[in-house]
């Protein structure tokens, strides 16, 4: 306590004060002399002591404040009583507990990226390590010109795999870090479905599909056309890729005063119960995926519709389809 300069300046001027009023006693009678010293020891004593509590107080709260820093968040400083530094302790507790909390969300995204990464490296390991296995066959001279055309052909198709991936990788990344400045327009739903159905009219021909739309014209929601085209599409494709040979998809939405709706929904053999959870999470296939499916569409498609104040559901029933129910709200909720 004596190195602090606070202290030295207050014993100095303690003792100043004793000394002169020892002197002036001078002038007194010696019971009053006496008297004045004791008094100014005794103040200057109860003085000492008070300070030396507090600054055992401080020198706790020093000592705490280092254990936060060394990432200690155990202890626990609170206290009920009434004054200043009562009120510091509980308020530095405060700011040690949101402390705790960020690190605790921070082991956790650490922990979700390193196991993104391992996903993202499973993903890749397998078209490269096919791609590795066709380029070394290429340099086979003896190879016929039909082989070669077709491990060329294979080449190419795991290239832009590879290339869709990273690039709904990035769509991902920049979402969760909240980069995307989705639009505020007014979005018709049925133009939404127009756009949305356009990259998948190709393979619904392929398994001669049909669909079937339904919906208010004035139907609309506030949004970003292009993203949430993004991310219809992504949900049709999974309904047709599930949807069998010959059948129908059908696209149904609607409006009221709470939220805009859109339920798109196919005739295929249903997803089972126990994937339902778990089908919005990145790289999830469920046992009915293809092998082709990476498990990174439906991410996608959940995360732009939650950004942009909506929800997303899914309901199932085993050999009758699926249903993805999209709510577009009006109000923050």
């Amino acid at each position: 306590m004596l190195r602090n300069k606070e202290i030295k300046t207050f014993l100095v001027v303690m003792g100043s004060i004793s000394m002169a009023m020892a002197a002036a006693a001078y002038f007194f009678p010696v019971p009053a002399a006496v008297m004045i010293l004791i008094t100014s020891l005794f103040l200057t004593g109860c003085s000492l002591l008070f300070s030396r509590r507090r600054y055992r107080e401080i020198e706790m709260l020093s000592r705490y404040l280092r254990r936060i820093s060394s990432s200690d968040y155990t202890f626990d400083v609170r206290d009920n009583q009434e004054g200043e530094l009562s009120i510091l302790k509980n308020d530095i507790y405060k700011v040690t507990s949101m402390l705790a909390e960020q690190s605790l969300l921070l082991q956790e995204e650490k922990n979700k990226l390193a196991v993104a990464m391992a996903d993202i490296s499973h993903q890749l390991k397998t078209p490269l390590t096919s791609m590795m296995l066709m380029a070394e066959l290429l340099s086979d001279e003896k190879m016929t010109e039909t082989k070669r055309k077709q491990f060329t052909r294979s080449i190419r198709v795991q290239l832009e795999r590879i290339e869709w991936l990273v690039s709904s990788l990035l769509k991902l990344s920049k979402i969760d870090a909240g980069t995307v400045h989705f639009k505020k327009d007014r979005v018709a739903v049925k133009d939404l479905v127009q756009k949305a159905l356009q990259p998948v009219l190709i393979p619904m021909d392929i398994k001669e599909q049909t669909v079937a739309i339904k919906g208010e014209d004035t139907a609309s929601f506030t949004g970003d056309l292009n993203w949430t085209a993004e991310a219809l599409t992504n949900i049709l494709k999974n309904c047709v890729e599930h949807a069998p040979q010959g059948g129908t998809l059908s696209i149904a939405f609607s409006e009221n005063p709470l939220f805009t709706e859109i339920v798109v929904a196919d005739n295929g053999k249903g997803i089972p119960k126990e994937d339902i959870p778990y089908i919005f999470n990145r790289f999830y296939k469920g046992k009915g995926a293809s092998e082709e499916s990476v498990g990174i569409g439906l991410a996608i498609a959940n995360s732009i519709i939650t950004s942009q104040n909506g929800d997303i559901a899914v309901s199932s029933e085993k050999g009758k389809g699926t249903r993805f129910h999209i709510k577009f709200y009006k109000q923050i909720i």
